[in-house]
């Protein structure tokens, strides 16, 4: 098996188009054609889970967090980062990263932390903008089903739990060839008046040059006519934080404790409370302050997230208790989930869930 045919059930779990466009995620490390002899999947892929990946004869590590996220001029060795990186290079070590991407996903990491609080009824927090395209095209009567079935099996038409959804209309299209043409229907030289389909679709913009391939394919024109444009509808399924309920309420200090507990934290900072019942929850894995605003709108009773400043808990205003976690805490329960899931998916394989405990805070 190759470090490819890994990434390819990596890229089920979490299409890396779904980051963010700040991240860093997919291969950073690494010959995707190498045969690959084990994985270790882990948090962080700092030196000492290199290490760890070399003790368990493991050449690919998949990461939650991308141990390279921003540029680096040098590798000699002189901080963390350069340390993990020179030690898989000279151990022909590979590392794949997710992070925003399983971040984004409908049952990625933020469904992970509602699943751990017995959370139901889960959807987006923050939806993913610009991320749906739609496509018009035109074509003959007689080439409509064939143009369809192709550009469903391309991926566009999906939308939620549907999928081949289109609209189709008819008109007239007009057209005249010069002499260099050779129209499918029609006469060089001669304006046309035809009836034609017109067809759209929506798709991810990730699938954009698959779908244009898969309609040239299909066409008959011998000159297609399309347009592609950017919707500003918001992708349900995709995108950041989520906002889910408790089947029963509980006191604001009995959820605190209920999150310590669950969530294995050494301590929650959060705001001031509010003497109301906790029922609705947002939660966000790592730094979450820019949900806020969301979460108050979508009259969460409390947020759960990561990484916030001493001035963004003023931003509550006393409409729900704002809880900052720990980063780590919020994320725990990722890379057993990545685990559970490439070992679904490669059975006898072996694949190695990370023993090193990453997280650079302590409480005391």
């Amino acid at each position: 098996m190759k470090i490819q045919d890994i990434i390819n059930v990596l890229e089920e779990m979490a299409p890396t188009a779904y980051a963010e466009d700040f991240d860093n995620v997919g291969l950073l490390l690494g010959d995707k054609n190498e045969t690959c002899t084990g994985v270790l999947v882990c948090h962080d892929a700092l030196e000492n889970v290199i290490d760890e990946a070399i003790a368990t004869n493991c050449n690919l590590v998949v990461c939650f967090h991308p141990i390279l996220f921003s540029g680096l001029k040098k590798i000699t060795g002189k901080n963390y980062v350069e340390r993990a990186v020179l030690k898989a290079i000279k151990n022909d070590i590979a590392i794949f990263a997710v992070h925003t991407a399983l971040d984004n996903h409908k049952n990625g990491v933020n469904k992970i932390m509602c699943d751990a609080l017995g959370l139901q009824n889960s959807k987006i927090l923050v939806p993913k903008q610009q991320f749906i395209k739609k496509l018009t095209t035109y074509t003959t009567p007689e080439n409509v089903e064939q143009v369809k079935k192709a550009l469903f099996n391309a991926g566009a038409g999906a939308i939620g739990d549907y999928n081949e959804c289109s609209f189709t209309s008819e008109g007239i299209g007009s057209y005249r060839g010069n002499e260099n043409t050779n129209p499918t229907v029609g006469t060089v030289g001669e304006l046309m008046d035809e009836k034609e389909i017109k067809i759209e679709v929506i798709f991810e913009k990730h699938l954009q040059n698959q779908i244009l391939n898969a309609l040239f394919k299909a066409h008959v024109y011998e000159q297609v006519a399309y347009q592609i444009v950017t919707l500003d509808n918001q992708h349900q399924d995709i995108g950041l934080g989520m906002i889910a309920e408790f089947e029963t309420p509980m006191s604001e200090q009995n959820f605190l404790q209920f999150v310590k507990d669950k969530m294995q934290c050494g301590g929650i900072r959060h705001s001031a409370l509010l003497n109301k019942q906790i029922k609705r929850v947002a939660v966000l894995g790592g730094s979450g302050s820019f949900a806020i605003a969301a979460a108050i709108n979508q009259n969460a009773d409390a947020f759960l997230t990561a990484d916030l400043k001493y001035h963004q808990f003023y931003e509550a205003e006393n409409k729900l208790l704002l809880c900052d976690i720990g980063h780590f805490e919020s994320e725990r329960y990722t890379k057993n989930y990545i685990f559970d899931y490439i070992t679904k998916k490669l059975r006898n394989f072996a694949i190695i869930l990370s023993q090193e405990n990453t997280n650079p805070v302590k409480y005391f």
